[in-house]
């Protein structure tokens, strides 16, 4: 005896763009090009926005990188505010972390840097050691 075995494929709707009606129904439009945005959606990013277009990046060199790397330090200390979760923190630890990196990069580099790229490190050693000190200040 053979049993004939009838396979039943599965069907794959996307529900993002269709309204209750069309789920009732069973069938559902195809997406828009460019969904409006209402109140209860997401914003697209500006990532998605610019997707097409091509963004000019800034030249990287060693001030490129010194300036991220300082501006990583100062999120550390507390100043913005996250964007997903709408608080501030501080994390004192990662903010001493970027700064001795920071120092180990001025150590590294003596003698090889333009004087506008010390004269740069310096300066931002400076002002992040001083506000740390300040931050620590704080805690005690």
């Amino acid at each position: 005896m053979e049993e004939e075995t009838e396979e039943k494929g599965f069907t794959i709707s996307d529900r993002r763009y269709s309204s209750g009606s069309e789920e009732e129904s069973g069938q559902t439009s195809p997406p828009k090009a460019e969904p409006e945005t209402t109140p209860e959606e997401p914003r697209r990013s500006i990532q998605e926005e610019n997707k097409d277009q091509e963004l000019p990046f800034p030249e990287i060199d060693f001030s490129t990188m010194i300036l991220s790397m300082s501006s990583s330090a100062i999120v550390h200390f507390g100043d913005y505010v996250d964007p997903q979760s709408g608080k501030t923190e501080k994390n004192l630890v990662l903010a001493k972390q970027t700064i001795d990196m920071l120092g180990m990069l001025q150590e590294k580099t003596k003698g090889n840097l333009t004087e506008d790229e010390n004269h740069l490190l310096e300066n931002i050693l400076y002002n992040l050691r001083m506000r740390f000190v300040e931050a620590a200040k704080e805690i005690k």
